[in-house]
This record gives C-alpha cells, structure tokens and sequence, in this order.
C-alpha cells in the first residue's frame, strides 16, 4: 500500500477510507451487513452530489460486488469493473475523474481467487490464443502481469501467485502513469492492492 493521509474539505482521509474498507468487510463476513439504502435523506442528498470516499477497480465476476463486500451504502464507491481489473484507457479515465473531480482519496485493486480472466490468460501463455476475438483482446491485456510465473508450478499455486501478480502489475501501471505519479507527489492518493477469497468472503490486503 502506498498512501496519502490530507484531509480535503472534510472528507475522509485516505488512511480513513481503509480503515472503514476493513471494518466493513470485517462485517459482511460476520453477516451483520444491513443497508440503509431505503432511507428518504439518503437519496435526496445523493441527489445533490457524491462524494464517495473510495474507488475500487475489481472484476466483474457475479461473486465479488464491493458494496455488499465492503459493507457500503450507495455513494460510498466509486466501483469500476471488468474481467480481470484490466487497467484500459476506459478505466484509467473513470478512475482519474473520481480522483479529480470527486476528490476520493483511495484507490483499492481488488483480485479474487480464482479468477477466470487471470486463467484464461495462463492457458493463452502456456497453449497459445483460444478465445474469441474480443475476449482473447482483453485476455491478452492481462499477459505482462504473467511474466514471473513458472510453468512447472503446482496449478493451484500458479492460480493464485497470478491472481496476486495481477492485482500489483495493475497497481504498478497505475503509479508509474504521468497522473499516478503526479497525485502521489501531490500527497493525494493513497493505492492499495487487495484479494477476495471466495470461500470466506475475507477480503486479504496485499502488503
């Protein structure tokens, strides 16, 4: 993790903005999540603006939604998913205008166990291309987060060393990008890199 710690116009801080990340995951794997999404306020001051006080580009696997894993209301997130949490110029630009315009201090890159993507392009490293066109273009995105990967590895082990690959190669392109390097020496942003493990529910922060 790599982290900023101002406080702008009485937001949350980005050391904040985790803490309540952990807390709220700490929640949903307990099963004591209940969501006051419902509430007349709520909606009418979401209305007006939002302020949310993380983004999370994760995958959009069915099994990993941010808010129900975090524990959030609507407006805490700003959430941008795609298969494999490819940083493409699409992303970028959703996650620099949350930066910019929204002022929202933490940036988490979340993987999951098991990930299809991060498979798909294993098989494309070991057995060559085999998906469809646009499928294999978004897998072949993913190849460069691959290159420590041993082939003789037990498949498991290779799984999740890839999966974890994945996520830091995604944050790596983020913070040596003109706008990462700018907002880290401006001491406003804070990356973290994170994995979802299916089976729990816990979400693992990656050192």
């Amino acid at each position: 993790m790599i982290d900023s710690d101002k406080k702008l116009n009485g937001q949350l801080t980005a050391e904040e903005a985790l803490q309540r990340l952990v807390d709220g995951n700490q929640r949903f794997v307990r099963g004591e999540i209940h969501f006051p999404w419902t509430r007349e306020d709520i909606f009418e001051r979401l209305a007006k603006e939002q302020r949310p006080y993380a983004m999370i580009l994760g995958c959009a696997d069915s099994r990993v939604p941010p808010e129900l894993v975090f524990g959030a209301g609507l407006g805490d997130l700003f959430v941008v998913r795609v298969a494999g949490n490819v940083l493409s110029p699409e992303v970028a630009g959703s996650l620099q205008y949350a930066a910019v315009h929204l002022h929202t201090p933490l940036l988490v890159v979340l993987g999951h166990e098991g990930c299809g993507a991060v498979k798909a392009a294993l098989k494309t490293k070991w057995q060559g291309p085999s998906e469809k066109s646009r499928i294999q273009m978004l897998v072949n995105g993913l190849l460069p987060a691959l290159s420590g990967i041993d082939a003789y590895m037990d498949p498991e082990v290779q799984i999740a060393q890839a999966v974890e690959d994945n996520v830091r190669w995604t944050m790596r392109q983020i913070l040596e990008s003109p706008e990462g390097k700018m907002r880290m020496e401006e001491g406003r942003m804070k990356i973290a890199g994170a994995i979802y493990e299916l089976g729990t529910g816990r979400v693992r922060w990656l050192e």
